[in-house]
């Protein structure tokens, strides 16, 4: 049993050690009215993240922070939320690749009404677009229109996401210092459940209530094993004792 316990907790320990995470807290906002087929939204190709496909695995680039900027940004889309409910987004790399990321998150008219944002967002998807070949960013922009008539308009809880990563490490190979290799992240949009608790951290949360419990009932076997032990000395110390009396 004591085994077990170990294994789990060096387990657990070692997935905490590989692993880093970064994250922001937000309400859904109020829905707003957007057509199918703005051409805003639809022909930035950025991807989408909601409720029901909360969980994005991608290569992010990163740069050196300067007094300009705090890294190279990246956006994505939240869509489907619903408005008032509390939404955690997480970021998740590996500690091997040292990388301070910054979360922020704005409505739509927000960013309609920022030009540096809308500057950064249009960088962004130009850049996107431009690294994959045409056809590929063109099914990256028909998917994103799918599934909804050319007239119609939705009324949609949705907020533009955006990350930027910083590279946060030096080395002696210039090549490293000059070229920031891309950093391997999963983004995952997250609801609370009552607005309480992450839903995707649940199975987490019951395991460390399971590692707790042994860890109490190892603790007590131990205690038991030691108290035992003591007894059963100072008996053969007593008996010991009589004998030489």
């Amino acid at each position: 049993m004591l085994l077990l316990y170990i294994y789990i907790t060096t387990a657990i320990l070692t997935l905490l050690a590989v692993a880093n995470v970064e994250k922001t807290i937000f309400l859904g906002p109020s829905p707003l009215a957007i057509p199918a087929l703005n051409p805003a939204l639809d022909d930035l190709g950025l991807e989408r993240l909601s409720p029901e496909n909360g969980m994005l695995r991608t290569n992010l680039n990163a740069s050196f922070p300067t007094t300009d900027a705090p890294g190279t940004d990246s956006w994505f889309f939240l869509e489907n939320l619903n408005p008032g409910q509390r939404y955690e987004v997480r970021i998740c790399w590996l500690a091997t690749q040292p990388t301070d990321f910054t979360l922020r998150t704005y409505t739509l008219p927000q960013v309609l009404e920022n030009r540096s944002l809308l500057s950064s967002i249009s960088a962004y998807s130009s850049a996107r677009l431009s690294a994959v070949p045409q056809s590929q960013s063109q099914k990256i922009l028909t998917r994103n229109r799918r599934g909804t008539p050319q007239d119609a308009t939705t009324s949609d809880s949705v907020l533009f996401l955006q990350i930027a990563a910083a590279a946060d490490y030096f080395s002696v190979d210039q090549a490293l210092m000059e070229n920031v290799p891309s950093v391997l992240a999963d983004i995952i949009l997250d609801p609370f459940l009552g607005n309480v608790f992450p839903r995707s951290l649940v199975p987490t949360a019951c395991w460390a209530t399971i590692v707790a419990l042994l860890a109490v009932f190892v603790a007590r076997w131990v205690a038991g094993q030691f108290g035992r032990l003591v007894d059963s000395v100072d008996m053969r110390l007593f008996a010991g004792e009589k004998k030489e009396l």
